[in-house]
């Protein structure tokens, strides 16, 4: 389906307008239409790999994430459906609940009925989507449906209410399913005690300043987002519940001041977390806090947000040729997905239509686009809940999240470092490392292999810091009696990331890694004595030694990342990322190793992540390399500039090590770092 002409004059960033949201959800359900089941019960998507629920569940799945932007697509038109949406998803509703059923093949004839709501069953997380399409096109659907059915569709979402969810963010479905029951007259008293219940189990989880645990007790991801504030929000708004919507908007204002920050100037949303593939989902809290008068963002700026991120995605290759979105990032990559995961799961991406429910005439739609906080100025924001640190630089746009508080690790257990979570860094550019060399890591090395990150421990954060402890693991064990406390500094480009290590054996080897930066094509460099450089489609891994020593890797003549050693390692490398990441098939990332010396070791590198400028603390030593960027927004190269000297001053006194960081703009800032403490302030 053509897209209407860009419209400059009034989204002079993205060019794109209501009109344009209107023809991409009408692109996107069309698309599915030809995969729905006889009866247009389910929507069977092709795939070759079904999620851990089965087929059954991914084709419910199919029909209930694609209802809902159906739902407010025709919402907001008033109740126009010039397409037949309502009549198709009518149908569904008749013949998936005649007689649903458990799990089973659909080869066994009955290709329409929908899988039983079970005790943390999918068809949960799919009933919410259905009732809260069915409460948005009310008069237009449920109203007009037949008794009968719309006695076997109540009595197929009431099992939502006497079921168990898992203890996480699906208690949100269950009190979306009670917020529509309780309008119908369905069930009413079970209806809103599961709406009570819901509120009160995601209230254990608010940690303050508009931030939620998911379940877990440093789970901080896009979930915040596009469920916790969303349907509690959402469900507000439409229940006219003034209280409530004073208290949980007011939740996600605060919120949307530092989630605003999360956006590249491409469009892109912060790549971390699990459910990437939900993709411009990221934008629904954005629309639910224009649409509720609950935001500290001008419209101008919310459409300008969710409009890059549409785009963003649209524009490289989200949707096939066949126009389904495909499980992935821009296109597919299966190693993104987790176990939950069907070939239409990436349509809870859905619900970042909410924005149609704004009447044209909405200043959201009306006023001129303005820049995203990121194209303004350089920013560095602490936001303390999560244990973050976000940078961002006006003149190319990234974001880069240094994270010293998100690991998802549940209450009773270490588990496995989840690249999406346990990296030292994340951003708008960059994706973890799925196989090989894990980026934005520090790992000592026993007996060869690297150890992990495990549970992050915030130490706090500043205007331009922020410090954790971890307690590295490896073979699945914590290393007896060692522990990591590690701080990243930043100013404007430029990182500096310190980190001490306590317990660990005399001689045993450390290897710090930078961003990994993926394309079509990888540049390499190291700087040091015998060091060399490497150009082409992929790099060979590269290394040299002497003083001055730190490797850069360049994707595509532009996104580049480089480390520099300050204090403690002896070596610098390049390495290839086997499979690239989810922002391209060919990746590289930089590489730092050392030896430990006996008793607590200090280990300090300049690190940066630029596009079309360069992170002045990377320059001395690697301008020889060829590779350093061109002008930075201040006008002059970085290499006529003075360089970070982090370690000035490095002294081992009896409560830890005293750093001075003197960066390129003549700002100074004195570290204090012992085993478990930071201290971070101005010279003086």
């Amino acid at each position: 389906m053509p897209l209407p002409p860009e419209d400059r004059r009034l989204s002079p960033h993205t060019g794109w307008t209501r009109a344009h949201w209107e023809a991409a959800a009408d692109d996107l359900l069309g698309a599915v239409r030809p995969y729905a089941s006889p009866g247009r019960a389910l929507i069977d998507l092709p795939g070759d790999r079904p999620s851990w629920s089965g087929r059954r569940s991914d084709g419910l799945e199919g029909y209930a994430r694609t209802f809902l932007p159906a739902a407010l697509r025709i919402a907001g038109a008033g109740g126009a459906d010039p397409h037949g949406l309502l009549e198709h998803y009518a149908a569904g509703l008749d013949a998936g609940t005649r007689t649903p059923t458990a799990e089973r093949d659909l080869a066994d004839g009955d290709l329409d009925s929908w899988p039983l709501i079970t005790d943390r069953g999918q068809a949960m997380v799919e009933a919410a989507s259905i009732a809260f399409a069915l409460r948005l096109t009310r008069p237009w659907l449920w109203d007009r449906l037949d008794g009968a059915v719309r006695d076997r569709v109540g009595r197929w979402l009431a099992d939502a209410l006497h079921r168990a969810p898992n203890d996480n963010n699906w208690w949100i479905f269950p009190l979306s399913v009670g917020g529509f029951l309780a309008e119908a007259g369905i069930e009413e008293e079970d209806a809103r005690a599961a709406v009570r219940r819901g509120l009160e189990k995601i209230d254990r989880w608010y940690l303050g300043d508009g931030w939620y645990t998911d379940g877990r007790p440093r789970a901080f991801d896009h979930y915040n987002g596009w469920a916790l504030h969303l349907y509690p929000v959402l469900h507000a708004h439409l229940a006219d519940d003034r209280p409530l919507l004073a208290e949980y908007g007011d939740r996600l204002a605060a919120h949307l001041t530092g989630y605003a920050h999360l956006f590249g100037g491409d469009g892109a949303p912060v790549h971390q977390g699990r459910s990437l593939t939900y993709r411009f989902a990221a934008t629904a809290p954005l629309w639910a806090g224009a649409l509720t008068g609950r935001t500290p963002l001008d419209p101008g700026t919310t459409r300008r947000l969710a409009s890059g991120a549409l785009r963003y995605f649209l524009d490289r290759g989200a949707a096939d040729d066949r126009g389904l979105l495909t499980l992935g990032w821009h296109g597919p990559e299966p190693r993104l997905t987790q176990p939950y995961s069907g070939p239409a799961s990436p349509y809870w991406a859905g619900s970042g239509f909410l924005g149609l429910l704004l009447p044209p005439g909405h200043p959201v739609w009306t006023e001129p686009e303005r820049p995203a906080p990121c194209e303004t100025r350089d920013v560095v924001l602490a936001l303390p809940r999560p244990g973050w640190l976000v940078q961002s630089t006006a003149a190319d746009g990234l974001v880069r999240l240094h994270n010293h508080g998100s690991d998802d690790q549940p209450v009773d257990q270490v588990l496995p470092d989840n690249p999406h979570y346990a990296r030292l860094a994340h951003s708008t550019a960059t994706g973890p490392t799925l196989d090989g060399p894990a980026d934005n890591h520090l790992a000592l090395l026993v007996d060869g292999e690297p150890t992990e990150r495990g549970r992050i421990h915030p130490l706090g954060t500043g205007p331009d810091w922020a410090a954790s402890l971890s307690r590295p693991r490896a073979a699945g064990r914590e290393l007896p009696g060692v522990s990591v406390t590690s701080v990243t500094l930043v100013r404007g480009a430029d990182e500096v990331r310190a980190h001490l290590v306590t317990g660990a054996a005399s001689g045993t080897a450390v290897r710090h890694s930078g961003w990994a930066v993926a394309g079509g094509r990888v540049e390499a460099a190291v700087v040091g004595t015998g060091a060399g450089t490497g150009t082409g489609t992929g790099t060979d891994d590269r290394a040299g030694t002497g003083l001055a020593i730190g490797a850069v890797v360049r994707a595509d003549g532009r996104l580049t990342s480089g480390l520099r050693s300050l204090y403690g390692f002896g070596e610098a490398a390049t390495r290839t990322v086997p499979g690239g990441t989810a922002f391209g098939a060919e990746a590289a990332l930089p590489v730092l190793s050392g030896t430990l010396g006996d008793g607590p070791a200090l280990l300090v590198c300049a690190a940066g992540l630029t596009a079309g400028l360069t992170a002045a603390g990377l320059t001395a030593g690697l301008t020889a390399a060829g590779l350093t960027a061109g002008p930075t927004a201040a006008g002059p190269s970085a290499a006529d500039r003075p360089p970070v000297a982090a370690v000035e001053v490095a002294v081992r006194s009896g409560d830890g090590w005293r750093l001075r960081v003197c960066w390129p703009d003549g700002e100074v800032r004195e570290v204090r770092i012992g085993a478990g403490s930071v201290h971070v302030g101005r010279e003086g």
